[in-house]
């Protein structure tokens, strides 16, 4: 696949902003939890918050294969920072572009767009993983308002981002069609029932927040009910699709800086008299690596190229994340042992990407649950 002139030149401001401002700062955010949010206000400069997004409602009307370069390149700067930026771009601007009413595009899709508000998903519960159909979290109507009580379990910017696409239960006699999606501003709007229980600890991606949320009496509009009531697990699962694509990409892109460092690092590092990149051992580990790097992201490509179609694109989007997140990991790993000792120390950066590069073969849809999607479409 090719790139247009266009798409190129994103990519490539991109590339500068992200080595720049993000590569350089990324083992002190690493260091010290921070979420970094001038960097983030710079790419929202950049467009990065609103790729897909129509110019109307403040996006830069673009399409999920500028989506997919975009993210790597920012995850080639940082695999946290791009984490927030492809939660807000899809789900939560995708969902709200398909199925928000025109007065919620303008309040809570056109900010975001704009990179004035950070958009959050809360599906996932303590109980409730893959199994979507299985949530707890209930709202009830009372006059013109929703009020929504539950937990919400490793939520993506539930400390740093504004509001969030909140999936409820509002009839519980209905299995998967008593489920309804809302837009829920969180604490940072103000909102008292929007409560963070707790930052995870996590293994990686540290300048990226998870957090528990509780939702305790937290009251909305009627007005932010997005679509009709009941519609809530076909919404959430409508954008599962460009969710992979940017999950994958994201993969890619640490993968790829990790490939750049150890293939530096081999054509200075000597061994036996010369640089170790002329011994096939080291040579040939890296040509691998290079090659699954390049078919993992021919096949992100091919994936958001359908999607831009109008394709139906979810085998090949399950694909596209199940081959690009478990081939980072394995890239990382050879890169790792390509410096040796070098490679598992915090000087060198190839043991925090690998710490990042980890969660893509779990969030978006384990891998597990990429294979079962790609068994049903045989």
């Amino acid at each position: 696949m090719l790139l247009t002139q266009d798409q190129e030149m994103i990519r490539d401001a991109v590339r500068a902003f992200a080595q720049q401002e993000l590569w350089p700062h990324a083992p002190r955010w690493d260091k010290e939890h921070t979420f970094p949010a001038q960097a983030h206000q710079g790419l929202a400069e950049l467009g990065a918050y609103g790729i897909c997004v129509p110019e109307e409602y403040g996006g830069a009307g673009l399409d999920y294969l500028t989506l997919a370069l975009v993210l790597e390149e920012i995850a080639a700067g940082d695999g946290g920072t791009s984490t927030p930026i492809s939660v807000t771009n899809c789900p939560y601007n995708a969902i709200l572009m398909r199925y928000g009413s025109q007065a919620q595009k303008q309040q809570w899709l056109a900010p975001a767009a704009r990179g004035q508000m950070l958009g959050a998903f809360a599906l996932t519960e303590p109980h409730v993983g893959s199994d979507a159909s299985a949530l707890r979290t209930t709202a009830v109507k009372q006059g013109d308002d929703y009020v929504i009580n539950g937990i919400k379990q490793f939520i993506t910017s539930g400390a740093n981002g504004h509001a969030a696409i909140v999936i409820a239960v509002t009839d519980k006699g209905a299995g998967k069609r008593g489920m309804s999606a809302f837009v829920v501003p969180t604490h940072q709007l103000g909102n008292t029932g929007w409560q963070v229980a707790r930052l995870e600890d996590k293994l990686g991606q540290h300048s990226s927040d998870t957090a528990q949320i509780n939702l305790v009496d937290c009251r909305v509009p009627a007005a932010n009910l997005i679509g009709e009531e009941g519609e809530g697990y076909k919404i959430a699962l409508s954008a599962l699709e460009g969710g992979r694509i940017g999950i994958a990409a994201q993969s890619v892109g640490m993968a790829r800086s990790a490939l750049e460092v150890a293939i530096a690092y081999a054509k200075e590092r000597e061994s036996f008299g010369t640089a170790i990149i002329h011994h096939q051992a080291v040579a040939f580990r890296l040509a691998d690596c290079a090659t699954r790097l390049e078919a993992a992201r021919q096949l992100i490509w091919h994936a958001a190229s359908l999607r831009d179609a109008g394709k139906p694109c979810l085998k090949e989007a399950a694909m596209a994340k199940l081959l690009a997140t478990e081939t980072a990991e394995a890239v990382c790993s050879a890169a790792i042992q390509t410096l040796g000792g070098y490679g598992y120390v915090s000087d060198f950066p190839l043991e925090r990407i690998y710490r990042d590069v980890r969660v893509c073969q779990i969030y978006e849809g384990t891998s597990d649950v990429q294979k079962i999607i790609i068994t049903r479409a045989l």
